[in-house]
């Protein structure tokens, strides 16, 4: 099979495409025939080794996949040859024309619901409504600020938001990212490279400050958000492509509010059945139409590395997949 492989931590034009064996799956395991991979900021990370998740080069990207059951392992009975599934590898493995994933973090696809799309449902739609739903227990009427909402993470909380029935303030770095939130259904935008966010989510609300904020950017925009949450509001902590920031705690007390972390990684190990049931809640609200997710960009095998720098540069907007 033909797959992406990083020899060395490094940049993603280091990546090479290499001719390796077959896999074949153990037990509990599918071999998938691979028609779309997630890429996903963690991916980036990992490449040069700054990921709390280690992976030793010579290693191959990608840990979420959709596509066709190519064979199955000993004791799998959940799944047969030809079936449309989509399932999570943990890190690494998916940029490849083959991947082998554990059968109990796999899913068959509904008929209505495409490969590209499926792919990162368990990464980015359910880190958002584990986030939401579970951590931050999001309802309805609240007002929800997102950061980075036109990034692939961020759209979810957007799309996640509005069928939760929240008010929904859309915070990006681009007229062009607020311009798909705002198709995407967001109520309300504030770019916070022209705007001063803090200031912005305040007029919004009329001076009472946000009852969720959704924060997949960090860096200097973390300190604002938490500075226009309202009185007992919840900051969900999701993740830091502008960098980790400092806050002063003072701000918590002041607010009654709190700081929320949100590691839907981990959970999903620790707690399987909350896991299973997010996946679940997922693929219905994809196949009744609910959730449509939007797909940005698609690369083959050969165009990875652009795939992956889209992101680090954060020039993607929405959902990016590897088809090989």
């Amino acid at each position: 099979m033909r797959a992406v492989v990083c020899k060395a931590f490094g940049p993603p034009e280091n990546l090479v495409v290499e001719e390796l064996p077959d896999p074949a799956p153990g037990p509990g395991q599918v071999l998938v025939q691979v028609k779309a991979a997630a890429v996903t900021f963690p991916d980036t990370l990992m490449l040069e080794d700054r990921y709390q998740f280690k992976a030793a080069p010579p290693y191959v990207p990608g840990g979420e996949v959709a596509g066709v059951v190519a064979a199955v392992g000993d004791g799998v009975d959940a799944f047969k040859v030809g079936d449309r599934i989509v399932g999570g590898l943990g890190t690494t493995g998916g940029f490849a024309e083959l991947a082998v994933v554990p059968a109990a973090g796999s899913r068959v696809l509904p008929d209505n619901v495409g490969f590209a799309e499926s792919t990162g449902l368990n990464y980015a739609y359910g880190t958002t409504l584990y986030g939401l739903k579970h951590r931050g227990n999001l309802q309805p009427g609240e007002t929800l600020l997102i950061l980075g909402a036109g990034g692939n993470v961020g759209m979810t909380a957007v799309e996640l938001g509005k069928l939760m029935g929240a008010r929904v303030i859309a915070a990006a770095s681009s007229e062009e990212k607020l311009q798909l939130c705002r198709d995407r259904g967001a109520d309300e935008t504030i770019n916070y490279a022209t705007e001063n966010l803090k200031d912005r989510a305040k007029e919004l609300t009329g001076g009472e400050g946000v009852d969720v904020v959704y924060d997949c950017v960090g860096g200097e925009y973390a300190e604002a958000a938490l500075r226009a949450t309202g009185w007992d509001g919840r900051f969900l902590v999701i993740g830091f492509t502008a960098g980790i920031p400092r806050i002063p705690l003072n701000l918590t007390l002041l607010k009654s509010c709190q700081i929320v972390g949100v590691f839907y990684g981990a959970m999903t190990a620790r707690d399987p059945a909350l896991r299973d049931a997010i996946v679940a809640e997922l693929l219905d609200h994809t196949a009744s139409g609910r959730l449509n997710p939007h797909v940005s960009g698609r690369y083959p095998l050969d165009q990875a590395s652009l795939a992956l720098r889209a992101l680090i540069d954060r020039r993607a907007v929405g959902k990016v997949v590897i088809e090989p």
